[in-house]
């Protein structure tokens, strides 16, 4: 019995960022040149749309860079945002070892990016 709650104590530690903050994140969306363009969000774990800026928009959160495409009429803009790593992943890194390390870098549970994702595109 002890030997059976010590693996699901261990289960759960390891297991951490996923459990404590999830693999999705709301984003915000500015176009602070360009009022009520559309945009769509891509990263390698899939495409998000905001219908019109400013808004918001659940995205699953990745290792990867997520692509911020807006625009209006015919004027388009593209950046590139960077995610980083947690400081919970570290702390699952002492607590719960490799494996929840593993789990949280796989669903994505590991990173963020910013609160607020702002595009420069400028409408004319």
């Amino acid at each position: 019995m002890k030997k059976l709650l010590t693996l699901a104590t261990l289960f759960i530690l390891t297991s951490c960022a996923s459990i404590v903050s999830g693999d999705q994140q709301i984003v915000s969306v500015e176009t602070p040149n360009c009022d009520q363009a559309s945009c769509k969000l891509t990263n390698e774990q899939g495409t998000y749309y905001v219908s019109q800026t400013p808004g918001t928009v659940t995205i699953n959160r990745s290792a990867s860079p997520i692509f911020l495409e807006c625009k209006k009429e015919d004027t388009v803009e593209t950046v590139t945002v960077e995610s980083g790593t947690k400081g919970m992943a570290f702390g699952n890194i002492l607590a719960g070892g490799i494996i929840g390390a593993a789990v949280d870098m796989n669903t994505g549970a590991a990173y963020v990016y910013p609160d607020v994702l702002v595009n420069p595109v400028e409408c004319k």
